[in-house]
């Protein structure tokens, strides 16, 4: 029986093929030591008296399974995160788009839209937005909700306005949220340009053709032979000429996908040669 959140490595394995079996979520490609310290977070933040209990408390009752996803999923995020390579997005990347009738981008792992929100910020003050649609997408029901409603703490509207500065921004970042007690709301018509959804980069395949795919710190927590499956997965789903944007710590270079890219400028963004 683990104590103070001493998940074991077989407790690990039970729980992600349950889970696979009883809802269809798949953490097998996880990378086991982050999977374990969340697992052990919550086994602990939740005061479970037993692994069994922990157990049966995710495979049957569903609401509890929700805030398991979420204890499981990683969710940090802001605006404007890493203003450089905004900068680059408002620069380089997102005016070369412009020849496009219309701009499809898709950002996996959104979590709370955050990212989602920022890029459309961009898009509007370079004139693009009315033509963009953003598909972003998450495995976490729950934060997609978060997402969707286009609140955010107004305490942290300090911190996203100097980011939004720092990436290239020019207008008052206070123009595009409106006060609403302690929370900030953005804009209605930035939301209307982007589209939620459930999507599990695990499991579910590709779903339209893009000239811009984020996915930004989700490949680090998967393990090796997941990371190609979903690099494969964005290659489908990517346009001839179109840009991957990975994280900091993240790289298509050592995946077989590797010659059919070249790297943009010094960030972590790729573009698919023309065949």
């Amino acid at each position: 029986m683990p104590q103070n959140g001493n998940i074991s490595d077989e407790h690990v394995e039970i729980l992600i093929n349950d889970v696979l079996e009883q809802h269809g979520y798949d953490f097998t490609g996880y990378s086991r030591a982050s999977l374990k310290r969340r697992l052990a977070r919550l086994y602990t933040l939740d005061k479970h008296v037993s692994f069994a209990e922990f157990r049966y408390k995710t495979l049957n009752d569903n609401v509890y399974f929700k805030h398991f996803v979420e204890g499981v999923t990683v969710n940090v995020t802001e605006m404007f995160r890493d203003p450089a390579f905004y900068r680059l997005l408002r620069a380089k990347i997102l005016p070369s788009l412009n020849t496009y009738p219309f701009i499809r981008i898709w950002l996996a792992g959104c979590s709370t839209g955050e990212e989602a929100y920022s890029i459309a910020i961009i898009l509007k003050e370079l004139n693009l937005l009315h033509k963009s649609l953003i598909y972003a997408t998450d495995i976490n029901p729950t934060v997609l909700e978060k997402a969707a409603s286009g609140m955010f703490p107004l305490s942290h509207m300090k911190n996203y306005s100097e980011n939004y500065i720092a990436s290239g921004g020019e207008k008052e970042f206070s123009s595009y949220y409106t006060a609403n007690y302690s929370l900030a709301k953005f804009d209605a018509a930035l939301k209307a340009k982007m589209i939620f959804s459930t999507h599990n980069l695990v499991s579910d395949r590709s779903f339209n053709e893009f000239q811009l795919i984020l996915c930004r710190n989700v490949l680090i927590y998967f393990d090796r032979n997941l990371q190609f499956r979903v690099l494969q997965l964005f290659d489908q789903s990517l346009e001839n000429l179109g840009y991957l944007a990975l994280g900091t710590k993240e790289t298509i270079d050592f995946s077989p996908l590797s010659p059919a890219y070249e790297r943009v400028g010094t960030d972590k963004i790729w573009r698919k040669k023309s065949i």
